[in-house]
């Protein structure tokens, strides 16, 4: 069976057409994107809420700087997460799903990306803070291996030992 999305382009011994396969594809892309949705929000409103807090203006100017840059991180996550139902509302009923598909898949491994980096950089602040700048970098260097090792190497491992078998 041919198939237009390269996520896709392996046979899988599934009996579905390419809409059907689309369909299925833009569900669990719509189920993974609740899933970071809501780390975001959670994320993001931790984030929000730290400059109403008494003990923001002890920030340092690194840790300041920081903050805003984690801000922004977090509005750029929460802009790619809305991409992919944007463009489903933009595109509804015009027989475009395999394409909306192969999008907003590029979309949610991109909106990962920028998850880890607010994720690490959150941690990398809360650290920072409450203890010391060297406890902080290595915060940050830690929480971008984990990252990098689970959301890469770890996969990219699984799909060798596939190929492999």
């Amino acid at each position: 069976m041919s198939n237009s999305s390269p996520v896709d382009d392996r046979a899988d011994g599934r009996d579905e057409t390419p809409n059907e396969r689309a369909d299925r594809n833009w569900d669990e892309l719509m189920q993974e994107l609740r899933v970071m949705q809501t780390g975001t929000q959670i994320l993001t409103g931790f984030l929000l809420a730290v400059a109403f807090q008494q003990r923001f203006e002890d920030l340092d100017e690194v840790q300041h700087a920081l903050y805003v840059s984690l801000v922004v991180i977090a509005s750029i996550a929460t802009v790619l997460a809305l991409a992919p139902v944007g463009m489903h509302r933009a595109l509804f009923g015009r027989r475009r799903k395999p394409e909306l598909v192969r999008i907003a898949a590029k979309i949610v491994r991109i909106d990962l990306f920028v998850i880890g980096i607010l994720t690490a950089g959150a941690m990398t602040l809360i650290v920072d803070f409450t203890t010391t700048r060297a406890a902080g970098i290595v915060t940050l260097v830690v929480s971008l291996v984990a990252v990098v090792a689970l959301w890469l190497w770890l996969p990219r491992t699984v799909r060798h030992m596939d190929a492999s078998s």
